[in-house]
């Protein structure tokens, strides 16, 4: 079963090495890792996309609460958070391919960000199904490299007081 698990964490160094190795120790793969800082000075967001049983990520949670430098760990469910994630493509892209790419991006909402004799560099933002799709749809034209960013998330709605 695929989970995202947000940790919010002092900004300390080897957090991240120690959540990482809880999460392997317990036999789960990571597939997305992002970290970056929060509002909060001295404070970071570390969001993990895993799959795995459980059970075993109760455990995990349950430990990830123990470490002295975790403030939160949250784990999304379902609907619970809304979470997006960054992709860069550079793609194939000619004088006959690049109006067609063009629209493509238009319609995912893609930004163009370099424009090359041969190629494009595309940004796009969204959930993982829009950007397997956007992926899915450029993959015929030849993509040359990619970055993704992976996974973050928030918990939707308001604090209540």
């Amino acid at each position: 079963m695929r989970h995202v698990i947000s940790v919010l964490v002092e900004n300390k160094f080897g957090v991240l090495a120690r959540i990482a190795g809880l999460f392997s120790g317990r036999g789960f793969n990571i597939d997305t890792l992002n970290v970056g800082p929060t509002h909060i000075d001295g404070r970071s967001r570390i969001t993990a996309t895993l799959n795995g049983d459980e059970k075993a990520l109760d455990q995990c949670i349950k430990q990830l609460d123990k470490l002295i430098d975790v403030i939160q760990v949250e784990n999304f469910v379902g609907d619970e958070g809304v979470g997006r994630e960054l992709v860069l493509v550079k793609v194939e892209a000619n004088s006959k391919t690049r109006s067609e790419i063009t629209q493509i991006c238009d319609v995912f909402r893609g930004k163009i960000i370099d424009v090359a004799k041969k190629s494009l560099v595309v940004e796009v933002t969204g959930n993982e199904n829009k950007i397997r799709a956007f992926l899915g749809l450029l993959d015929s034209f030849g993509v040359i490299e990619l970055a993704r960013t992976g996974t973050v998330s928030l918990r939707r709605g308001m604090i209540e007081d």
